[in-house]
């Protein structure tokens, strides 16, 4: 009896300290758990914030690519950041999506013709406002930095492929080349073939997304051969949109039964991309099932819901609020460890 009991103390022992390390991880590495098992948490839809995530309900409230967006994407729980990086005159990488500072901050001209120093002098503003705010343009390292343990951060490269070897080195001298996602455009075998090497001349250790569009990608066999090749823990899925074409009924060529069976087959994620983008029609990446659609139009189940159904566990939107909140009400989001709830992930690899 006494063996008995003491085996029975040592497992309630070892179940809590079980419980307390996986309570004791990261943030990210919780995050990164996920994203690196796609399979066991599609029942999970992550939200990934476009330029940081500067807006909520279509106003803009920080600037885009900004420290404070940052901080307000993780307060409202998306997993992962998406910021724009190109490089100043004396080669430092810099967080910027525009070729020209004028949008975005107080100063005009290229970004590249600015050398660091004088990059520290403009101010990024607030889009729509113009309001001015106190943060200045950050570098990459600054903006790794600030997501260390907190968040995933996607690097949308603004330069060259070999560019990306450099923004790896920052994110490994830091120790945190784990919590990266980087990304380039597939749609040969001769551009995969191309992107292969470069992303075996940087090494591992960090998480490589190809992105295929359905402009030149027309069914799931070519993204079988890129999960073959690279082992993502996602492939970003593009539905492009054309003028003023009615909404996709069906999610377009990419977004196919095949293909949610062979990201389950991969292990990876579909992502797919909600945010809008300037002087184009509303969910131009998404077959017009857009933010705009889900939040000025009040149809979020049209867009969020749309995507969830063919089998999105990525969404990237201008709107993470608005998405994590009817993700979670609608039963696309199972909570993280630390909140008292329901943290197991799906029993099968069910297809949503």
């Amino acid at each position: 009896m006494r063996t008995i009991w003491f085996s029975l103390l040592l497992s309630a022992a070892m179940a809590g300290s079980v419980g307390q390390a996986v309570a004791g991880e990261t943030r990210a590495r919780q995050i990164l758990d996920r994203f690196e098992h796609a399979n066991q948490w599609r029942d999970h839809v992550m939200v990934a914030a476009h330029r940081a995530g500067s807006m909520q309900a279509g106003k803009t409230l920080y600037p885009e690519n900004s420290i404070a967006a940052v901080e307000g994407s993780i307060a409202m729980g998306a997993e992962i950041v998406e910021v724009d990086i190109r490089r100043s005159q004396d080669g430092e990488f810099v967080v910027m999506h525009d070729s020209w500072l004028d949008r975005t901050t107080t100063c005009k001209g290229e970004v590249v013709k600015h050398t660091l120093a004088e990059l520290r002098t403009c101010r990024l503003v607030i889009e729509g406002t113009g309001a001015v705010s106190g943060e200045t343009v950050s570098t990459l390292r600054e903006m790794l930095m600030a997501t260390r343990d907190r968040i995933l951060i996607n690097l949308d490269n603004k330069l060259d492929v070999e560019s990306l070897a450099g923004m790896i080195a920052i994110a490994r001298d830091l120790g945190m080349a784990e919590q990266v996602i980087v990304k380039e455009n597939l749609w040969n075998p001769a551009r995969l073939a191309t992107v292969k090497a470069a992303m075996d001349a940087i090494g591992g250790g960090f998480q490589f997304m190809p992105i295929i569009a359905d402009d030149a990608v027309h069914d799931a066999g070519f993204a079988e051969e890129v999960g073959k090749a690279f082992s993502p823990g996602a492939i970003e899925l593009i539905h492009w949109r054309a003028g003023a074409e009615t909404l996709t009924e069906t999610g377009g060529p990419l977004f196919s039964t095949r293909m949610r069976a062979v990201s389950v087959r991969g292990g990876w994620h579909i992502w797919a991309d909600t945010y809008a983008i300037v002087n184009k029609p509303g969910g131009f990446l998404s077959g017009g099932r857009g933010d705009e659609l889900a939040v000025q139009a009040s149809l979020p189940a049209e867009t969020y819901g749309f995507w969830a159904e063919r089998g999105a566990t990525i969404i990237q939107t201008d709107e993470p609020k608005a998405a994590i909140g009817w993700l979670a009400a609608n039963g696309f989001r199972v909570p993280y460890a630390g909140s008292g709830e329901r943290i197991e992930p799906a029993a099968t690899a069910s297809i949503n």
